[in-house]
């Protein structure tokens, strides 16, 4: 279940999954990734403006933190991975420069993640 804005909201979400496949069947891995590609599109479709004046989330020990994936396409090993702290970062290809990062820039994904960079150049 997921609503926006949080303080007046004007969209509710609630996914229910009826027999759930998979190995893990937990609502933040099942229904949330559904409920989160709503709720961006309610965003784009109502127009809501993202505000800076709200309280920030503190985190608890044990939370999960989100990040959005810089974009690396370009840059040197080193400096990719620099760049791809709270990730884990899994090459293929040979060379030293990145030239396809998966997920793409601007995703917002779960600290720890993977992302899979293909390396080119010389």
């Amino acid at each position: 279940m997921g609503f926006l804005p949080a303080d007046d909201p004007e969209v509710v979400v609630y996914i229910a999954i009826d027999n759930a496949k998979g190995v893990t069947q937990y609502g933040g891995t099942i229904a949330a990734p559904i409920a989160k590609n709503v709720l961006n599109s309610a965003i784009s479709a109502l127009n809501i403006e993202q505000r800076y004046d709200g309280m920030l989330k503190e985190y608890n020990y044990g939370d999960k933190k989100y990040y959005t994936v810089p974009n690396v396409i370009g840059m040197e090993t080193k400096e990719a991975v620099f760049n791809l702290k709270p990730f884990k970062v899994e090459f293929s290809g040979s060379g030293n420069k990145v030239i396809y990062q998966s997920p793409n820039a601007n995703s917002y994904i779960q600290e720890g993640e993977v992302i899979r960079l293909m390396l080119g150049g010389e």
